[in-house]
């Protein structure tokens, strides 16, 4: 009989709160009389169960979230190898074996260290095993067990978003669909009802309601309306076990906004609107503005003002402003007091987008009635037409009357008019005006081949109030009187050959005329009486506007007459009958046989050897380029003799002074001669400048000098004006000489070089006298004297 080492795992159902196992050492109390016994033998497994149980052996259920001070335990392993002298030593291993759960080597007691979260993990696999302490070497085959985690309601229900948002259209039927809020529980939803979620609404009833199992929110109230209130705020509760006492719950917030539906009219808020408008008023001009009021917002409060009756129907017309949604009345014609000063409109406002579904509100439109005052202004005087056209002949005398324009005061006063022609429309001033009846003349000749057209303005003005004034163009035209004598439509200048012979043609003329005829022009030619016997050509008139010039006799000799000159008469047939004489110039030429001009100069031929054209240019050339060669000779020369100005040495410049020599001080100095300065009658005026040399002399004009003047200034303009006047003075205001240098001044040197060693024995007291120029300088001097009495 084969013997079978069998391995034991016992199971006891302990308290809920620990473990569904009960221990096997001292903890006996309250033990199940059934128990399970596992037996292994070799590879095979059995399990022996009593007649009345059938539990499954591998499989341990341990409560989440244990929160004794000891270990919880979990089982105990049990080998019927076991003797109970510590011979056998038992192992686990698996999902944390070692750290999570923990093992008695000696007695099998399994328990676990840390509390458990069934959310973390589920479940755990763990395998078992007995060994020999002295070999090392299993008695017993590994086995392998499952500890689940039993779920406890430690997780509240949690929504899917914090804060929910949602819309619908004010007016909307109870039970329409809002939003559906989710909340999720993370308790196991297999084991009791510990993720078993139910929905209820904490706020906003009684506006809205929840399904309980869904989250669906709903409209629970009719007609809610948005201008009454536009914003909610609903708070939704979900709690786990299945909403009964002691669940976990969570709450989130719901704000719903009633979006705007056409659920009401425009009303005026006044019945009657009353304007002013002043006469003068143009078209388009703004009258007024009227509003409507519209508690709906956006397209559902847009208003289409119009104007259904009134007699000021065709007057005015009204727009709408739709960023303000107000009703702009406007001006469609002008506005006359005198005729009518009071309409009376009626303006109707209407919404554009009507919803069918509130039509049962009431019609959405509403009217108003508008007054609009017409105010009297001083307009000014009105012309009879918008413009004026006159005719008028050429030939008219001055102060001839062409026509007159009319213009009154449409006011009620009725003030008189006085007419004046605007002169920037008549710079010529050939028309003027009657200031009392408007009757335009003219003032100056007129041509119509000068000017067809003259377009003036003329202005009408209120006598009592100039301000108040209109202008009207009147176009005026000249019409046409015979008063040009018909002319040649070009110079003509022909020639004849010398071997022509006689009635042979050798030029076709035509005429013009300035005049305009309506029948069209018609002009005669003939030669003029003194040329008409004499003449070596004869003239026929083509009746066409042309005539034919026409040789009389066969031969010409240009050396008895080179140039013949034939005056020919031209008329036309208007009225009355304008002529002129024109000449006519033929020059005698040779030609060859086939009648070409070959030359018609006379002296061609009495001197036949003559220098050709381009020899001619040739010569003249020769002599331009020697022209200029002599003149820049004559101009290098010159310029190398001329020696500058600065580098002479001699050069005498007047406020210069050279102090590059030693020796002598002051004395030496060429200095400007302040002494001459204050002795103008000293200088000779007859001394010639130095610095350049005149072309030609000029006597210099004496001037009288001036006077017992000391005044420096006073004698310096004086040389500047004989200078600016003088003829002879060239353009160099730089080198212009006011005097001459010499030794033996009065004033002595003006140099301070010298004054350095006599500084102690100078008074400089009269330099206050010499005026506001050296008041600078008397200071200064003024303060050493001062600092060397101190």
């Amino acid at each position: 009989m084969r013997t079978y080492h069998c391995f034991w795992l016992l199971f006891w159902a302990g308290q809920p709160h620990q473990s569904f196992l009960t221990p096997l050492s001292k903890r006996t109390s309250g033990f199940p009389e059934k128990e399970k016994v596992l037996v292994l033998s070799g590879n095979s497994r059995q399990d022996l169960h009593r007649s009345k149980r059938s539990w499954m052996w591998n499989q341990f259920f341990l409560l989440e979230e244990y929160t004794g001070t000891d270990y919880q335990y979990v089982g105990k392993l049990h080998s019927d190898q076991d003797k109970g002298d510590g011979s056998l030593k038992y192992i686990l291993s698996g999902d944390g074996a070692g750290d999570l759960f923990i093992i008695n080597e000696n007695t099998g007691d399994i328990q676990a260290t840390k509390r458990l979260d069934r959310e973390e993990k589920p479940v755990y696999i763990l395998r078992a095993q007995a060994i020999n302490r002295r070999t090392g070497r299993p008695v017993e085959p590994e086995s392998e067990f499952i500890i689940k985690i039993h779920d406890i309601n430690d997780n509240e229900p949690m929504f899917t978003k914090d804060v929910y948002n949602a819309s619908i259209p004010e007016m909307s039927d109870v039970g329409t669909f809002v939003v559906q809020v989710t909340a999720t529980d993370a308790d196991d939803p297999t084991y009791g009802n510990s993720a078993k979620v139910v929905y209820s609404i904490l706020q906003g009833q009684p506006y809205f309601s929840v399904e309980s199992e869904t989250g669906i929110i709903k409209t629970a109230l009719l007609n809610m309306d948005r201008e009454n209130r536009e914003q909610y705020q609903v708070v939704i509760q979900a709690k786990d076990m299945g909403g009964q006492m002691g669940g976990l719950s969570g709450t989130t917030t719901v704000n719903i906004t009633l979006t705007d539906v056409n659920d009401n009219p425009p009303r005026f808020p006044q019945s009657t609107y009353q304007f002013r408008a002043p006469e003068s008023m143009p078209p388009d001009s703004p009258v007024g503005r009227i509003k409507a009021d519209d508690a709906d917002v956006d397209e559902n409060a847009e208003i289409e003002y119009s104007i259904t009756e009134g007699d000021g129907y065709d007057m005015f017309g009204i727009t709408t402003d739709k960023n303000t949604q107000e009703g702009i009345i406007t001006v469609k014609k002008a506005l006359d007091f005198e005729n009518k000063n009071l309409y009376i409109l009626k303006v109707e406002a209407t919404n554009t987008h009507v919803d069918p579904r509130f039509l049962y509100l009431g019609p959405f439109k509403d009217t108003a009635t508008v007054r609009i005052q017409v105010e009297d202004v001083d307009e000014p005087p009105m012309f009879s037409r918008p413009a004026y056209i006159m005719e008028v002949k050429e030939d008219v005398p001055i102060n001839s009357i062409i026509g007159t324009v009319t213009a009154q005061d449409p006011d009620a006063a009725k003030n008189p008019v006085k007419y004046s022609v605007d002169r920037h429309t008549d710079m010529d001033r050939v028309f003027n005006i009657n200031s009392g009846n408007g009757s335009i003349f003219t003032s100056k000749p007129l041509d119509r081949e000068t000017l067809l057209w003259h377009n003036i303005t003329v202005i009408a003005a209120e006598i009592n109030n100039p301000k108040q004034s209109s202008r009207v163009p009147v176009y005026i035209k000249v019409l046409d009187v015979n008063d040009n004598a018909p002319e040649f439509a070009m110079f003509y200048e022909t020639f004849v050959c010398e071997n022509a012979k006689a009635e042979q043609l050798i030029q076709t003329l035509s005429a013009v005329d300035k005049d305009d005829s309506y029948s069209g022009h018609q002009f005669s030619f003939s030669l003029a009486p003194e040329a008409a016997s004499s003449s070596n050509f004869t003239l026929q008139d083509n009746r066409d506007n042309t005539a034919g010039i026409f040789t009389r006799k066969t031969r010409y000799n240009r050396h008895e007459m080179s140039t013949y000159f034939l005056p020919v008469v031209i008329s036309d047939n208007d009225y009355p009958i304008q002529s002129s004489t024109e000449t006519v110039t033929i020059r005698v030429c040779a030609c060859d046989n086939r009648g070409k001009m070959l030359s018609c100069n006379a002296e061609a031929l009495i001197h036949p050897t003559g220098l050709s054209t381009g020899a001619l240019i040739a010569i003249l050339l020769c002599i331009i380029i020697l022209l200029v060669t002599v003149v820049l000779f004559a101009a290098l020369r010159r310029q190398r003799k001329k020696e500058p100005l600065i580098i002479s040495k001699e050069d005498i410049r007047d406020n210069i002074v050279s102090y590059n020599d030693e020796g002598g001080g002051e004395e030496d100095t060429q200095a400007f001669d302040i002494g001459t300065l204050r002795n103008p009658e000293a200088i000779d005026d007859n001394k010639l400048r130095r610095d350049i040399v005149p072309e030609t002399l000029f006597m210099p004009r004496r001037t009288a000098a001036v006077r017992d003047n000391t005044d420096v200034r006073d004698f310096i303009n004086q040389r500047l004006k004989e200078n600016d006047i003088d003829p002879a003075a060239p353009p160099y205001d730089s080198l212009a000489t006011y005097a001459y240098e010499g030794n033996g001044s009065v004033a002595e040197s003006l140099s301070s070089l010298e004054s350095v060693t006599t500084d102690g024995d100078q008074d400089y007291d009269y330099l206050s006298d010499w005026g506001p120029r050296f008041k600078k300088l008397a200071d200064m001097y003024g303060a050493m004297d001062s600092d060397k009495d101190s």
